[in-house]
């Protein structure tokens, strides 16, 4: 990556707003009391969540990494398991290194708190996301389909 595109760092409490903006862009049918209650509880608890931030400088965020610690994942053998929450780079700062520093903050971050794996989701059809994991690493476990029926 190039180091003058953009900074790694963890959130600070002056992201919030460039945060929410990016959270939106990635998860764009919640709400946003939504993202914003998702937030609060995030940031409240720095013991088991985490948010790493791409800064480009003067206040703009450019991507961010969300990591938690699970007590259970399927397809894992502990019981204290990392886990990619989110992740997401602006269309115009994707391929050129940021989403792979982000990843490696959520890694270190999970790794300083006694997690020796760390997992993630996307969802079926998401063969970017996919991609993206698969090179930097991860290998997909398994697949699952959701199904729901009403009834009356």
């Amino acid at each position: 990556m190039d180091e003058q595109q953009a900074n790694i760092r963890a959130l600070r409490e002056s992201d919030l707003s460039e945060w929410l903006r990016l959270r939106k862009l990635l998860w764009d049918e919640t709400s946003e009391d939504d993202h914003q209650a998702e937030m609060v509880d995030i940031f409240e608890h720095p013991e088991t969540q985490g948010v790493g931030v791409a800064d480009k400088g003067n206040g703009s965020l450019i991507g961010f990494v969300e990591v938690s610690i699970r007590p259970f994942v399927e397809d894992c053998e502990t019981d204290h398991v990392g886990y990619l929450e989110g992740w997401f780079v602006e269309d115009s700062f994707r391929r050129k290194g940021v989403g792979k520093e982000l990843v490696r903050f959520a890694e270190a971050w999970a790794r300083e708190r006694g997690c020796t794996e760390i997992a993630s989701d996307a969802e079926i059809g998401n063969e970017l996301s996919l991609a993206a994991h698969t090179k930097l690493g991860y290998s997909e476990t398994s697949r699952l389909v959701h199904l729901r029926k009403e009834l009356a």
